[in-house]
């Protein structure tokens, strides 16, 4: 975690919320405590937090009421539940109302600190200025920023696709926007008020993956010391978004494949089976075809996932929407991080942003502008601002780079450089690079800036 990020624990028991702080405060994290909604609404009010932690039985206000009064002020706070009574019911409830997920107690500072890595990594810009800079709501197709003919014909796609119910798997590098192409298509869809659930594959502890996506009853392993429901459930009647699906074990393949033949799911450690509704929506930055042939990923499963592809292209193949996107950027966090105070990039600046290679695509871009953002000592961005205070190495013209260098040189170059920035560590440089940690172990092996081989599709 990183100090940068402020988490705010809204729950009236006393001893909880300081265990709370305790731990997340060990790891860097900014924490403020409230005793109950009432309190809690009105901090959220005053400044913007990353996470909240909101305990659903409390006194007053409750934690669903007070859910949804949170997601009015920010909706893009990631909202984790906190419950002593891990019911289905309550926590579909809370996942329909916008929460991320739900933590039952007790719980063990481990439990804590993953789960809230999790929402960490799957905290986005605010929606209100992304709606205004897409001209759209921000939730569909219109959310995606581009005048290119490709992105032209993906928001063409999204709206066709996003009504028939069918399952899609997106492709694509690391931070070109899968997730966002998954919220898209399911805006589109009749299921749109149900809920939207993510499962981030490459985050599943391998042995726990099958309880995470199927749930389990008490007593169906050590430490199962209440019934769960799994992602499926929660996602009963919308759409679950399977993000990196390349990552999941062979057993859990088989039992991934069933779901999608059969509409049902069987608890671990149970027999009954349960019927749910889903819509199934996968990605993968990685080939999938290529992990059929070695034999890694299961050939039935890829064509049942496969049913409409929708491939997203690199950063650097539709470079005449980084304009856009930098100034959708520059406006988000100027608002959010400078209060408007900034007047905006300079034509250079533009001009810079426009030539680099960006390896960690449409997430790295936007690291860089709110880096810049935040550093910025005068009124208009400068390629001082991009350069001069580390946000970006310097680099020339793509025709420059090219004599001589390949992309793939390239990215390793800027791999390197940002490896050695952060001594190494590997959370660190993903973040500054803007991609996920699976992905940069991948690249830094493959490329030989990391012991060991690089992973398989």
């Amino acid at each position: 975690m990183s100090p940068s990020f402020n988490v705010l624990v809204i729950d009236d028991d006393p001893t909880m919320r300081d265990s709370c702080r305790q731990v997340l405060s060990r790891q860097g994290c900014r924490v403020k405590l409230a005793e109950n909604a009432e309190q809690g609404l009105a901090y959220l009010q005053g400044e913007p937090y990353d996470v909240v932690l909101l305990d659903l039985r409390m006194p007053g206000m409750s934690g669903l009421d007070a859910l949804d009064r949170i997601k009015l002020i920010d909706p893009d706070v990631v909202v984790v539940v906190i419950t002593g009574f891990a019911s289905v019911d309550g926590a579909v409830r809370s996942m329909k109302g916008g929460a991320f997920d739900f933590i039952p107690k007790p719980f063990t500072p481990s439990m804590l600190r993953t789960i809230v890595t999790r929402a960490l990594e799957h905290r986005r810009p605010a929606a209100p200025e992304a709606d205004n800079a897409a001209g759209g709501d921000g939730r569909g197709a219109e959310s995606l920023i581009g005048i290119t003919p490709a992105m032209q014909r993906l928001r063409r796609m999204i709206r066709r696709i996003g009504k028939s119910g069918s399952t899609v798997l997106i492709t694509g590098e690391s931070g070109t926007g899968k997730e966002l192409v998954a919220r898209a298509l399911h805006f589109h869809s009749p299921r749109a008020r149900a809920p939207f659930v993510v499962v981030d594959c490459g985050c599943l502890v391998e042995n726990l993956a099958e309880a995470e996506l199927f749930g389990h009853v008490m007593g169906a392993f050590t430490g199962a010391n209440y019934a769960r429901p799994g992602r499926f459930e929660l996602a009963d009647g919308g759409t679950i978004f399977l993000d990196e699906i390349c990552n999941i074990s062979p057993v859990v393949q088989h039992k991934l494949l069933r779901v999608l033949q059969e509409p049902e799911i069987t608890r671990l450690g149970s027999t009954k089976s349960i019927r749910v509704d889903v819509r199934t929506i996968a990605a993968t930055n990685s080939d999938l075809c290529a992990g059929v042939g070695r034999g890694n990923f299961r050939e039935d499963l890829y064509y049942r996932l496969n049913v409409i592809p929708i491939c997203l292209p690199p950063l650097r193949d539709r470079r005449e929407d980084i304009p856009l996107l930098a100034e959708h950027f520059f406006h988000v966090f100027n608002k959010k991080r400078r209060n408007g105070e900034l007047k905006g990039i300079s034509s250079a600046a533009v001009r810079m942003l426009g030539q680099h290679t960006w390896p960690g695509n449409v997430r790295e871009l936007e690291n860089v502008i709110e880096r810049a953002v935040v550093l910025a000592e005068s009124e208009v961005l400068t390629e001082d601002d991009l350069t001069g205070k580390g946000v970006l190495p310097p680099f020339g013209a793509p025709e420059t780079a090219g004599q001589g260098m390949l992309l793939s040189q390239a990215e390793k170059k800027h791999i390197r450089r940002v490896l050695e920035e952060h001594s190494f560590n590997i959370l660190r440089s993903a973040r500054a690079l803007g991609i996920d940690r699976k992905t940069l172990r991948h690249k830094a092996r493959k490329y030989g800036l990391l012991a060991g081989p690089a992973p398989q599709a």
